[in-house]
């Protein structure tokens, strides 16, 4: 199969042994990187130093360390680690989830089977505290144009989950910088690039959530950002005014006027489980 690069961002607040998990997850894919790339994303502790140390050491051929002076933020830093990345192909990876050890192989399958392919994401499991106690799943539509229709109202990939092609992501203008968003603005922008998608309904990562998820899904700042992109995507016309009226209008009652504990209700209720795609599988 086709070789393929790993990119990861990390920063001074994620922990340890997370960080070993995700980096062992990838390391015991059934189809192996020949290359993995973390950004360390401005100053970390003495704790994530040695444990990236201890993996350099074992595997001095694999990793690539990117060192950023400065926090910069999650899309800027995944932008400069991309120019590093060697191979064409790049499996996206969060410092703090598992992968499941076909996940790589999966995913090298759709792009062996078509060619045209942009990127291709897949269903997640998240958790709380393991693994084998996931409290939601978040499963998405399949074909690239289920995922272009479905687009105008949610992001239509799971960017933990995303493999990509180096050359498309740079056409679209590579990561940027948009508050809690960095993600589905890169695919609206792919998207117009004329990139093609694709979903692999299978899970393909195990996301580790936080008790708090659900609060910091929510607040003005949030909801600004969410309104932003929406503005973007009516501006680029791939929205109407109607789409745009009513997905604003969503966003603001869940994200500015629901309590915590109703709006975990609502995203458990409807962004997960209620409709076709998004359901427990």
């Amino acid at each position: 199969m086709e070789k393929y690069s790993v990119l990861m961002s990390l920063y001074i607040k994620e922990n340890p042994e997370y960080l070993k998990s995700a980096i062992d997850s990838m390391l015991n894919q059934t189809v192996q990187a020949d290359e993995i790339v973390i950004v360390e994303d401005g100053l970390l502790t003495d704790e994530l130093y040695a444990v990236l140390n201890e993996y350099e050491e074992k595997y001095p051929n694999l990793f690539t360390r990117v060192k950023n002076e400065t926090n910069l933020g999650l899309g800027k830093a995944l932008n400069r680690g991309l120019e590093y990345c060697k191979n064409e192909l790049v499996a996206r990876m969060d410092t703090d989830d598992i992968a499941k050890p076909d996940r790589c192989e999966r995913q090298l399958k759709l792009f062996e089977a078509d060619s045209d392919l942009s990127i291709a994401s897949g269903a997640i499991a998240e958790f709380i505290l393991s693994p084998s106690e996931v409290v939601s799943y978040r499963v998405l539509p399949e074909t690239d144009a289920a995922l272009k229709e479905y687009m105008k109202k949610r992001c239509p990939l799971n960017h933990v989950a995303v493999m990509f092609k180096k050359d498309a992501v740079e056409k679209a203008g590579n990561y940027q910088d948009w508050h809690y968003n960095e993600d589905y603005y890169l695919w609206l922008r792919m998207y117009l690039s004329g990139a093609k998608f694709a979903n692999d309904k299978n899970v393909l990562v195990d996301v580790r959530v936080g008790k708090d998820m659900y609060q910091r899904r929510g607040g003005w700042k949030y909801f600004k950002s969410e309104r932003a992109l929406q503005k973007y995507m009516r501006k680029n016309k791939i929205i109407g005014w109607f789409t745009y009226l009513s997905n604003v209008f969503k966003r603001f009652v869940v994200q500015v006027l629901l309590p915590n504990k109703l709006r975990g209700w609502v995203y458990k209720k409807f962004a997960r489980k209620g409709n076709k795609y998004d359901q427990k599988i």
